[in-house]
């Protein structure tokens, strides 16, 4: 919370400003699939909610799909079309990706783990260790560095995110796509 609210403050205003162009739509796509609506800012940290980024492991959009996993998920991704970068298709496929991985792991905590650094590595470190405890994982250094800390960054975005005031933030609220 301290990095965001005061080393990265401006970066990550923008973050707040541009994902309420997207907030309806990510917090619809959630409550109809019955999921956490702070999955939304599991997006904002993933891309700072910019439609085109592009992650050095070619992953695209708002929630960062690899193309292997947009396509398991139901997006097209082919020479003509990227249904990555559309906001719609791409929430709509990161929730029943993020359901799935809840229902796999039974924690949230592993859901996004998974989702950030793959079903199979957490898979592993929780056979490893024999845990299903997210902290603990964390602890053992089970999970990939960045992988430890992005699950904090989606709890600390949240938490700012529903009193971004406290921590010197104002959203501006952005037109609707």
């Amino acid at each position: 919370i301290r990095y965001f609210a005061e080393k990265d403050h401006e970066r990550f205003q923008r973050f707040l400003n541009r994902g309420e162009t997207y907030r309806p739509i990510v917090e619809r796509v959630l409550a109809e699939n019955k999921l956490p609506k702070e999955l939304y800012y599991l997006a904002m940290i993933e891309s700072g909610f910019a439609t085109h980024a592009r992650s050095h492991a070619s992953a695209v959009g708002i929630w960062q799909f690899i193309k292997a996993t947009g396509k398991r998920y139901g997006l097209r991704v082919d020479y003509y079309v990227d249904e990555r970068i559309d906001p719609v298709r791409a929430t709509e496929a990161a929730a029943n990706y993020l359901g799935d991985l809840n229902t796999v792991f039974q924690s949230w905590y592993l859901a996004m783990a998974a989702y950030n650094s793959g079903e199979m590595r957490v898979l592993g470190a929780i056979m490893k260790h024999n845990s299903r405890d997210f902290w603990e994982l964390v602890e053992k250094k089970a999970l990939p560095r960045e992988t430890m800390n992005y699950v904090p960054k989606v709890l600390a975005a949240a938490i700012i995110g529903h009193h971004p005031e406290r921590f010197g933030f104002k959203i501006e609220k952005q037109q609707t796509p």
